[in-house]
């Protein structure tokens, strides 16, 4: 059996434009997609902190170093210049692989700089019963 599981994230990123007239998808700068090891036209989950919405599109390349984060086609209806999101992938794992996975988790500042790439600050404690 596989398991689907997030293998990367870029959280809190700061969206720069939308733009409704281009094909669709979300421009993202190369250096935030080397980070999340994002490749170029693939599937990512969107997750609007602003709003609440959620969507799925696919990444395509933004220039290096720019901070850009555009959504564009349809999407732009569901976020806004200036809006938060999380931007995150998934894939499929065995059941051996699961328990060595770790995502990569991408922090960035208002700027959409890199800020560090590691574990998550939160980590829920349950507790024992």
């Amino acid at each position: 059996m596989n398991r689907t599981l997030l293998k990367s994230k870029i959280h809190r990123v700061t969206v720069t434009d939308a733009n409704v007239e281009y094909e669709g998808s979300i421009t993202v700068d190369r250096n935030l997609m080397d980070a999340a090891d994002f490749h170029h036209y693939e599937q990512v989950h969107i997750f609007n902190v602003t709003n609440g919405n959620r969507f799925v599109t696919y990444v395509i390349e933004g220039e290096r170093g720019s901070g850009d984060i555009c959504v564009n086609g349809a999407a732009a209806h569901l976020a806004k210049k200036g809006d938060c999101l999380i931007v995150a992938s998934f894939a499929s794992y065995s059941e051996s692989e699961c328990s060595a996975h770790v995502p990569k988790l991408v922090y960035v500042d208002g700027e959409n700089r890199i800020t560090r790439i590691g574990p998550e600050h939160n980590t829920l404690k349950v507790a024992k019963s």
